[in-house]
């Protein structure tokens, strides 16, 4: 039994050391980072995020502001029993999170959906992908990319769903267990953070469910090293909605690597991935 139980144990951590070097050397747990300098380096970008910035602060500032009022201090209690000393860092993270989570929903579903698709869709057409935005809008003329960005032919961002709170609910037990467990939390909502960025990638490229979910398996490890720095960013009181734009972009900045043949994945770009798949389900025919 004790032989069987180190042998499973051995293999669990050969597949977790295999996964984090496939993360590591993907290389996309750069883009939100490469995100936050493509953004402040083109200016057009701004405009998405100015034009909804002093209602979504507001909405930040009272959902943070309410959740340490009423929830710290006895999560903190709780927290102190599993913890100890740790708890006052832990509880923190904790409210932070949830605070997040909530103004998360809020926001996306309410106030900026939209313009983050504008943020995605401009940063595409910055990088010379008109085609692959035009699939789903209309491009009209103008002067930078946000100006060419015209009607949306089709929402990508599905409204919220209660399978996504129930999710983050069943993950809050983890942050009882001292520093391990909120970093299993945080990996957990960077495990499904990385390829809902890619949401509207996805649709552009007129993705199926089942090619969408083997395009999300072959990249895994690239998409929860990609989720883990830009959860970790959007965790920032306040200031996460500005995150929340350049993981955008950052998101944007990885779809346009792959489509142009240079992403630190490396392979085959989407389209040839694709057409590689109908040639093979014609042959099987």
């Amino acid at each position: 039994m004790a032989d069987k139980v180190k042998q499973v144990a051995v293999e669990e951590f050969e597949q977790a050391r295999l996964l984090a070097t496939d993360a590591v050397k993907s290389g996309a747990y750069l883009y939100p980072i490469k995100g936050i300098v493509y953004f402040f380096t083109h200016r057009s970008l701004w405009r998405p995020l100015a034009e909804k910035l002093i209602p979504t602060i507001s909405l930040g500032l009272g959902v943070t502001a309410f959740m340490f009022a009423v929830t710290y201090v006895p999560q903190a209690a709780v927290l102190a029993i599993f913890n100890g000393p740790l708890a006052v860092f832990t509880t923190v993270l904790l409210v932070l999170s949830e605070s997040s989570t909530i103004f998360t929903i809020l926001s996306k579903n309410f106030l900026i959906d939209e313009a983050l698709i504008d943020t995605f869709d401009g940063t595409l057409l910055s990088r010379n992908l008109t085609s692959l935005v035009a699939t789903e809008r209309v491009i009209k003329p103008g002067s930078d990319s946000i100006a060419k960005l015209g009607k949306i032919i089709t929402k990508p961002f599905a409204r919220f769903t209660p399978k996504a709170l129930i999710r983050y609910f069943m993950y809050l037990p983890l942050n009882f267990i001292p520093v391990i467990g909120t970093v299993l939390f945080i990996i957990l909502q960077g495990r499904k953070f990385g390829p809902a960025a890619h949401t509207r990638y996805f649709q552009l490229k007129k993705m199926s469910n089942s090619q969408k979910q083997d395009f999300i398996e072959k990249r895994k490890p690239a998409y929860t090293s990609f989720g883990v720095p830009a959860v970790l960013l959007e965790l920032v009181p306040i200031v996460g909605i500005f995150f929340a734009f350049t993981n955008t972009v950052g998101a944007a900045l990885w779809a346009a690597d792959m489509e142009q043949r240079k992403s630190p994945t490396g392979g085959e770009t989407t389209a040839a991935n694709l057409r590689n798949t109908a040639e093979l389900a014609k042959k099987a025919e």
